[in-house]
């Protein structure tokens, strides 16, 4: 199922949508049960609320227009975020491009040095959960910002928590997918982590956290290690990729996260960036207007405008 979160008649719903992407059905109207009451209900209630679920589709309760409603963020306040960087391409082309923003050369990505710890463990940070926003919304430049980027990446949102979680059970503890726009103020994230510690203000402002269009649930998706994923800024395409170069996979971070520490259903997980897949790579970034669509294959369009602040 694509499940979404969306307003209508100034009040919030949830709902998935029918074959050919057009319609919404409505799970949330008139007298809702409590698993529909939002996303995070419905993830909490199991396999049971999503089997209900599949059942409306068949005997919908009301349907609505895709056009007609105001989609947000799918889950529009996970309970965690991390943000993590398994993408090595990504990781060489952004360090061989960061002295070209301080005046410099662009560096050869192949002699860029990783750590060794980037290839034994999947390194993340934690995101601001309260920042998120969805497709159609718009993005705010910070006003401190003149760098801002976009980020193409997709993640996952968590069905079941645990500790200590094997990797081969990892798949299970899955729910769903989608894109995930990290937008970045590249800037202040450059002068800040000078300091050994960050991201914060890079990446931590009101909209910066993309999630949507909508929640694909794990059942729809067979091998999320083959998704073509493409970048374009105003109708060009800007880059493309494929999440088969993911050097630690979900069930990878669900396992080492875990290690010690509990989750919890309804956590998001993001890839980090693809390879190519954002404008500090390219030695291009976004300006006021701009239109700004990431599409991964089989999760669907993410598309936002950016709007300069008053």
């Amino acid at each position: 199922m694509k499940l979404v979160t969306f307003e209508t008649a100034g009040a919030r719903h949830i709902g998935a949508l029918l074959p050919g992407e057009r319609e919404v059905v409505d799970f949330t109207a008139s007298d809702p049960a409590p698993q529909f009451r939002d996303m995070l209900a419905l993830i909490d209630a199991g396999a049971g609320a999503l089997e209900e679920a599949r059942r409306l589709l068949q005997k919908p309760p009301r349907m609505l227009p895709l056009a007609d409603v105001r989609l947000l963020a799918p889950v529009p306040e996970p309970r965690q975020m991390r943000d993590f960087l398994v993408f090595e391409q990504h990781i060489r082309n952004a360090r061989a491009m960061g002295p070209t923003l301080r005046g410099g050369a662009r560096l050869d990505p192949a002699a860029v040095e990783i750590p060794k710890v980037w290839y034994e463990q999947p390194i993340y940070y934690k995101c601001n959960r309260f920042s998120v926003i969805g497709a159609g919304q718009d993005i705010l430049w910070p006003r401190y910002c003149k760098l801002l980027d976009y980020e193409l990446e997709f993640g996952i949102i968590l069905g079941r928590g645990g500790k200590n979680i094997a990797r081969e059970a990892a798949r299970s503890h899955i729910f769903g997918f989608c894109i995930f726009n990290d937008v970045s103020a590249r800037d202040a994230q450059m002068r800040e982590m000078a300091g050994q510690l960050g991201p914060a203000k890079g990446k931590d402002f009101d909209t910066g956290n993309v999630l949507g269009p909508w929640l694909v649930t794990a059942d729809e998706i067979a091998d999320p290690y083959n998704l073509t994923m493409t970048a374009r800024v105003n109708g060009e395409e800007w880059s493309r990729g494929n999440s088969g170069s993911m050097h630690h996979k979900f069930e990878d971070m669900i396992a080492h996260v875990s290690m010690d520490e509990t989750l919890h259903a309804g956590e998001f997980f993001g890839s980090g960036t693809v390879g190519g897949g954002c404008g500090l790579e390219l030695g291009r970034f976004l300006k006021p207007g701009d239109v700004v669509e990431l599409e991964v294959q089989g999760l669907g369009t993410l598309r936002n405008r950016v709007v300069a602040q008053g």
